[in-house]
């Protein structure tokens, strides 16, 4: 019988690159832990700091995508046999059970702040669905970056290697991550006037 593991070994690894996406998930992690603190505490001060609130939500739209995208691919790597991603193997215990929460709740969040932005205060229960899909993200996030957290110097510190092909490779991360960005950047900029509807500051900054 052909097992699970031959079937891996016998398999090609062609162009797969497991380390460099879970580089490329490290790095728009540690950019997201950034922007997700920078949006958490203007909480502390919403009467005067919606307008960034708002600007910061949509911003993070593009990371996040880039994020959840570099993570279903490492999945779906895995699961569907690469030699390479076989050889890594699957992501830590609690990473495992905590991912898809992570990834539930925090398009839950964006989702209902995105759908409130636009309905505007008329509509109460995309209101109510926001906050009570925060405080869920923020226990399950806070699990997982006690997992998380302590991996990134090192996810983050690999060895340079001047080979050509991990160059363009290195490239083509640091392209994606700008990309998400600009890209969220663009939207935040599209958007940041929808916090007039809730009395916001027509600056991002007050």
């Amino acid at each position: 019988m052909t097992t699970r593991e031959t079937q891996i070994r016998e398999e090609p690894t062609g162009r797969a690159d497991p380390a460099g996406n879970e580089r490329l998930t490290a790095m728009t992690g540690a950019v997201l832990l950034v922007l997700f603190v920078a949006e958490c505490l203007t909480l502390l001060n919403i009467g005067n700091l919606l307008t960034l609130h708002v600007f910061l939500g949509m911003l993070l739209l593009g990371p996040v995508g880039l994020k959840i995208g570099s993570t279903l691919w490492r999945f779906t790597r895995y699961y569907t046999g690469s030699a390479a991603y076989g050889r890594r193997g699957p992501p830590a215990p609690l990473q495992r059970v905590t991912g898809p929460f992570v990834i539930l709740t925090t398009v839950a969040v964006l989702g209902t702040g995105i759908m409130l932005a636009v309905e505007g205060p008329g509509n109460g229960s995309w209101g109510r669905l926001h906050h009570l899909s925060f405080f869920v993200w923020a226990v399950v996030i806070v699990i997982h970056l006690a997992s998380y957290v302590p991996k990134l110097p090192r996810l983050l510190s690999g060895r340079v290697d001047h080979a050509r092909h991990l160059l363009a490779a290195r490239a083509t991360r640091w392209l994606l991550l700008c990309g998400s960005l600009i890209a969220g950047l663009g939207l935040a900029i599209a958007t940041y006037h929808l916090s007039a509807k809730f009395g916001g500051s027509p600056s991002i900054i007050p």
